[in-house]
């Protein structure tokens, strides 16, 4: 099996070693990134508000410096999400009315980031409030896959892996709550991660109204790392995190999965259907455990009304949803009990199964719309499905807020299709590793 890959651009770690190695100089990694961005932005669209210059200074301010054993991505050209404050950058999340609001500080992601030795070249683009699979806004426009220019690269961090599938920088940081991470990574043909929830900091990710304001982590949403590589995933991990990780696996010829193909709400596209099949295939093959159903498994489409609830809720802030009804302290303590409960099941069903496989979305990238994915249709095998079901399939890990690690395992007419790696609760590295492993054995990658 095989994914389209459009760039042999070396990684975060290659560029690191190649600089501690003296190969390169940091100012030479960043200008190298910045002339990619110049040249291959023009048609994609991705990287919206640029710091060029004070890339730069940084940069030359790093050569001749010793890197700390702390600095593993010591010069290492990036962007970060739109949505993430970036001092003296503007956090808008696609709205006009925000489009002057310029960050006095950085976001907590972005000073561990940078103390880890990376280099913030700019932001990428996002669709408005952060609440669709494509990246298009009144303020930066439309962003374009880079693997067909008419489809979107997903959303709502489109525009960072937009650029790092393209090429311009290796790695990027984004957020999910409803997929935003892991749709992207499987629109693209890139790796994502979406972290336990509270694993990764959320401040400085705040929308515009409550700029100033101190909020703890929205419920559910996290932010997370896109690549083009399982080790860079983890390494990003790392450096932000802020609990311990450790890795807990076992070989994967000794591991017992789960395949979801699937979800009493949303049915999965032919297109992404097959690639999911051949990877499962390819993986029993190689003398994994592969179960495809267990009386184990939580009432998905309970799971997906409480999902939907919360995520209505978080995105907007408690206001009055479509029926006019604000909901009520009663309703939230409602569906926290419904997600501990659910949690606990998930629990259970990881005391038998390793890990979780499933389809990032029921579609492969989709053709460019003016109107929000989640209010159209999106064909299913010929038949018109409700595009807003797909998140049944964000819902799966994001509900009991476990770990999912994107790869991608094969194409289906020129365009990248990835699967969820899903594992227990704090099991990020090892659903990374996983996720590494099944990329060797299903696309006999060398790593």
């Amino acid at each position: 099996m095989s994914y389209p890959k459009l760039t042999d651009e070396p990684g975060a770690q290659e560029i690191a070693s190649a600089i501690r190695a003296g190969e390169m100089s940091a100012h030479e990694a960043i200008d190298s990134a910045i002339a990619r961005i110049e040249h291959l932005d023009v048609h994609v669209n991705a990287v919206v508000a640029c710091d060029f210059e004070h890339a730069i200074k940084a940069a030359r301010a790093m050569d001749g410096q010793e890197p700390r054993p702390d600095q593993p991505i010591y010069g290492v050209p990036m962007t970060v999400k739109e949505s993430f404050d970036v001092a003296g950058l503007p956090t808008c999340w696609g709205l006009p009315e925000f489009a002057e609001n310029i960050a006095p500080r950085d976001a907590a992601i972005v000073q561990r980031l940078k103390a880890a030795g990376a280099v913030i070249l700019g932001k990428t683009n996002v669709p408005s409030e952060l609440s669709d699979w494509q990246s298009f806004n009144p303020v930066y426009g439309r962003t374009n896959n880079p693997h067909d220019h008419d489809r979107s690269p997903g959303g709502s961090s489109g525009g960072a892996a937009a650029a790092v599938a393209s090429g311009m920088v290796p790695c990027e940081f984004g957020s999910d709550i409803g997929g935003s991470i892991r749709v992207p990574a499987h629109f693209s043909g890139i790796w994502g991660h979406k972290p336990s929830w509270g694993l990764v900091s959320l401040q400085g990710h705040t929308h515009p109204l409550f700029t100033g304001q101190i909020l703890h982590d929205t419920q559910i949403s996290v932010a997370g790392p896109l690549a083009r590589n399982a080790a860079d995933l983890e390494i990003l991990l790392r450096v932000t995190a802020q609990l311990p990780l450790q890795r807990h696996g076992k070989p994967l010829a000794q591991c017992r999965m789960l395949y979801l193909a699937e979800h009493p709400v949303s049915p999965v596209d032919t297109s992404v259907r097959e690639p999911m099949e051949q990877a499962v295939a390819a993986l029993e093959r190689a003398g994994v455990t592969i179960d495809r159903n267990t009386l184990l498994l939580p009432d998905l489409t309970s799971q997906h009304s409480g999902y939907l609830k919360m995520l209505n809720i978080a995105m907007s802030g408690g206001a009055p949803g479509p029926d006019g009804a604000k909901p009520s302290a009663q309703d939230w303590f409602a569906l926290m009990a419904q997600q501990a409960d659910n949690e606990a099941q998930w629990a259970e069903l990881f005391r038998t199964y390793d890990f979780v496989l499933a389809a990032p979305a029921p579609v492969l990238a989709t053709e460019h719309s003016k109107e929000t994915i989640f209010r159209m249709e999106v064909p299913i095998d010929g038949q018109m499905r409700r595009g807003a079901e797909g998140l049944a399939w964000s819902g799966l890990a994001t509900f009991p807020n476990l770990p999912s690690t994107i790869l991608p395992i094969g194409q289906s007419d020129g365009l990248p299709c990835g699967m969820q790696v899903i594992g227990p609760r704090w099991g990020d590295l090892d659903c990374i590793v996983a996720a590494d492993a099944i990329d060797r054995s299903v696309n006999g990658s060398e790593g």
